[in-house]
């Protein structure tokens, strides 16, 4: 019923999994994917020398070595342990229900003790190629043969990626909330630090695949849009400012003078002034900004009358201020500005190409200002023609972020304290173009205070399917956009 593949580098563990794996009578054959010409054979397995455990190539040879109506394939080289009648609870599920893809929750083994992971579960909007279906893809065969078979392009590294989107287009990707085998986790680095892999420089190539499959996607369920936006004219409203820098603040004594001194020091040939609104602050956090009130005209405290407001609702008090400025310009309350020129080129970019939205380039440092990897990022993945759409691939769109006022009035800005930013993004690059800084003009700290330093599984989990919503969301407004067009 079942053909296996395993990536396989040689290692003892590989072969525990496959004594594992045999206790289903389930099993027809097993496949070691190997990289190696010379990688030792294990008894009982047949060998496929491959070029990438995820490129087109290798899916077109799992699919000529599968006589079964399953393919169960691993795709990373770690010890796996298959709980009780595991392979037979994926294969129950995959054959009652026609799923294309099934997967699961599973346990981590840390230091001879098992962890729950679990995962999340798919929707429309589960774009990222780095979505975590964990370690275990269970697939019917014809699902795939269907997404391999409809692909004209070579690719080296989204083959997998595509094949799932693909997959996903005409069957469901189906979640079974159950611990169904255990793995040694690899990759223990914090989830702040795994938040950056997909601007890696170094990964260029791979991204590039990646963007090409998404696109090729989104154009096969309507939801792609062509490079054609809405005009932004400036000049027509009523803007006493010209720019207003927002900071949203609660318990940052450490931190908040820091980002006030970096808005005060700008030099610009305009009017520009700070509202930074206090979300209750108790550690001392309002004290301090209330000193620069009183010497700083341009710093204007507010503090909301609501008491259940998220960043983004802390966004909206300050965007609906009557001292707001044409255009809004964000600073994290742990963050700075990298020079005095930042609200200047921000501007700039504005009034150069009648952009609804700018965003610019950061640089990553300590809690001391000092250069951390992976240093800079710039998000040269956007492209003025693509840009919009290769946004529903990717999980952040960069800082700092900047906003035509009027356009944030009407879109209002979603009442929660992480991807909110994201969400208006993708908002309005639905109808509007979204200039870009690629120089470093923000400083972004990296410390333990920050709110995604070190995410725990159900934190993260919860991102990661806020975000997911936010992007179903969006890709279902943009094929009834191109729908009534």
């Amino acid at each position: 019923m079942i053909s296996v593949f395993i990536p396989y580098s040689g290692y003892e563990h590989t072969k525990r999994t496959i004594e594992n794996i045999r206790t289903s009578p389930l099993v027809s054959n097993i496949f070691l994917l190997s990289l190696n010409k010379k990688a030792e054979k294990i008894e009982g397995t047949k060998s496929i020398e491959i070029d990438s455990l995820i490129s087109g190539k290798t899916l077109e040879q799992v699919l000529k070595h599968t006589d079964s109506e399953y393919i169960l394939f691993i795709t990373q080289d770690n010890l796996l342990d298959f709980g009780q009648f595991s392979l037979e609870r994926f294969y129950y599920v995959a054959q009652n229900t026609g799923a294309g893809l099934v997967y699961s929750d599973y346990k981590e083994i840390k230091d001879q003790v098992s962890y729950p992971h679990p995962v999340i579960d798919y929707q429309i909007g589960s774009l990222r190629d780095d979505f975590n279906f964990g370690y275990v893809l269970f697939l019917q065969k014809t699902a795939l043969q269907k997404a391999v078979e409809s692909t004209n392009k070579k690719y080296k590294f989204a083959g997998l990626f595509n094949a799932r989107l693909k997959i996903s287009q005409n069957y469901e990707l189906l979640r079974i909330p159950e611990y169904l085998y255990s793995t040694i986790e690899t990759d223990k680095r914090k989830s702040g630090v795994k938040l950056f892999d997909y601007v890696d420089p170094k990964n260029r190539d791979l991204q590039l695949e990646m963007e090409d499959a998404v696109t090729e996607h989104l154009k096969s369920i309507g939801a792609y849009l062509e490079p054609k936006f809405d005009k932004i004219e400036f000049g027509s409203d009523n803007f006493k400012i010209e720019a207003t820098v927002v900071i949203p603040v609660k318990n940052r004594l450490k931190t908040i003078a820091d980002a006030i001194d970096s808005v005060l020091k700008q030099k610009t040939d305009f009017d520009f002034n700070l509202i930074v609104v206090d979300n209750y602050s108790n550690d001392g956090t309002t004290e301090k900004i209330k000193e620069y009130t009183k010497t700083e005209k341009r710093v204007i405290l507010v503090t909301p009358q609501r008491k259940d407001l998220g960043i983004g609702g802390c966004w909206n008090e300050a965007v609906h201020h009557d001292k707001c400025g044409r255009f809004a310009i964000q600073l994290d309350s742990d963050d700075v500005y990298t020079d005095e020129t930042t609200i200047q080129k921000i501007v700039n970019a504005f009034r150069k190409e009648k952009c609804a939205m700018v965003i610019g380039s950061y640089k990553i440092t300590n809690f001391n200002l000092e250069d951390i990897p992976p240093g800079i990022i710039d998000h040269k993945e956007w492209t003025p023609e693509n840009g919009r759409n290769n946004a529903l691939r990717i999980n952040g769109l960069g800082a700092p972020r900047a906003f035509y006022t009027p356009i944030l009035r009407k879109y209002k800005i979603p009442n929660v304290s992480y991807g909110e930013d994201y969400a208006l993004g993708l908002m309005i690059s639905r109808d509007y173009q979204i200039g870009r800084l690629y120089e470093p003009i923000y400083t972004c700290r990296r410390w333990e205070g920050n709110s995604d330093a070190a995410l725990d599984i159900p934190k993260l989990n919860a991102h990661n399917v806020y975000k997911d919503r936010i992007r179903s969301i969006e890709v279902l407004s943009r094929i009834r956009k191109n729908a009534d067009a």
